[in-house]
């Protein structure tokens, strides 16, 4: 990944609150595993030690994050997503032509030892998201997903649940997709063709929240490049007429 600058990545600031757009690939946290590899808590701290995550994102996936600057802005913060009055819309693309409508998929989620999510009833905290579409393709879906709760993997696994599974991601059942899929007669060289998009295809387009110093906020975050690439080639080669 190039070189990445805090400053960059803000599209939200005021005296409390600070919001960026996450590159996919960039972990929130410190890897367990590798800690040579950049992360958004690294590169807060390198600021302000003052400066905290307001909630997480999975690292393959981009959009929009939530940082505040002072403890009570974290406390105020966290106490609307314990309440669960902050609003946020993902925007992602399956691998199924659908049309939703207010979608409500509500299963509990359990997290086993190795970090999968699964379904269970005994085991699982109670999860709901909504689900709506976008807009269809003939082959995919580009679908509005709104969790009322913020379990880990929460819209990957309601998604695949519903056979839904998000495009790229093979640890809920998702496949990848090729230009070769939609698009007729394409050719390529001896080098192996490369997916639409290379990582789970989910984007944390909104979030609507209570700033201590501003009151009432919505945020969009723009799509990452390699998302909006892939928007722009289903639109081109996979539109339903």
């Amino acid at each position: 990944m190039a070189a990445i600058r805090f400053k960059d990545l803000i599209v939200y600031e005021d005296d409390d609150i600070i919001a960026i757009n996450k590159p996919a690939n960039l972990s929130s946290l410190h890897e367990r595993f590798d800690s040579q590899f950049l992360s958004v808590v690294q590169m807060c701290k390198d600021i302000n030690e003052n400066y905290s995550l307001c909630h997480r994102l999975d690292r393959e996936t981009s959009g929009v994050m939530l940082i505040s600057k002072n403890t009570e802005a974290y406390k105020f913060v966290a106490a609307q997503f314990e309440k669960r009055t902050i609003h946020k819309i993902y925007h992602a693309v399956v691998n199924a032509s659908v049309n939703l409508n207010e979608l409500n998929v509500e299963l509990s989620l359990y997290t086993d030892s190795k970090r999968r999510v699964l379904i269970s009833r005994k085991e699982g905290k109670p999860s709901l998201t909504v689900f709506n579409t976008l807009k269809t393709y003939k082959h995919f879906s580009l679908l509005s997903c709104s969790p009322h709760t913020g379990r880990l993997h929460q819209i990957r696994v309601h998604a695949a649940s519903q056979n839904l599974a998000l495009m790229s991601d093979s640890l809920y059942g998702g496949k990848f997709a090729y230009l070769s899929q939609i698009k007729k007669n394409v050719k390529f060289s001896s080098e192996e063709e490369k997916p639409l998009i290379g990582r789970v295809a989910l984007h944390a387009y909104s979030i609507e929240f209570e700033s201590p110093s501003k009151g009432k906020v919505k945020i969009n975050a723009p799509y990452p490049k390699d998302f909006e690439v892939l928007i722009k080639l289903l639109d081109k080669y996979d539109e339903n007429k």
